[in-house]
């Protein structure tokens, strides 16, 4: 969530047609007092019951336990999902770089 902060003005052009929503299975007071500590920009959501992580297959269940996939997904102004990364290779800066290249396709400046 970092390089997204620290990238936001570029990746998501300061919020300018862009909408970035992190969800999480943290609690609503725990990603509050995490934005406000760690200065995010964006949205951040609580999927406590792992209800959305579900239903975009982004949160499964396995033998020892539950899996977050930390997955990504790009949907555009029409609620279409345009591309998935699963799982975003936050480590990778050219993951980076085709998350950029998929926002100016899906929405150019």
């Amino acid at each position: 969530m970092h390089a997204y902060r620290d990238q936001y003005a570029q990746l998501f052009r300061d919020g300018q047609g862009v909408i970035l929503i992190a969800i999480s299975t943290d609690s609503p007071q725990a990603l509050f007092e995490w934005a406000r500590d760690d200065q995010f920009q964006y949205l951040f959501g609580s999927d406590a019951n792992a209800e959305v992580g579900r239903l975009y297959g982004a949160w499964r269940e396995t033998q020892n336990g539950a899996i977050d996939n930390r997955t990504l997904f790009v949907i555009d102004p029409e609620g279409r999902v345009q591309y998935v990364a699963a799982p975003f290779r936050e480590i990778d800066p050219t993951a980076y770089e085709e998350l950029g290249a998929e926002l100016e396709r899906i929405a150019p400046q």
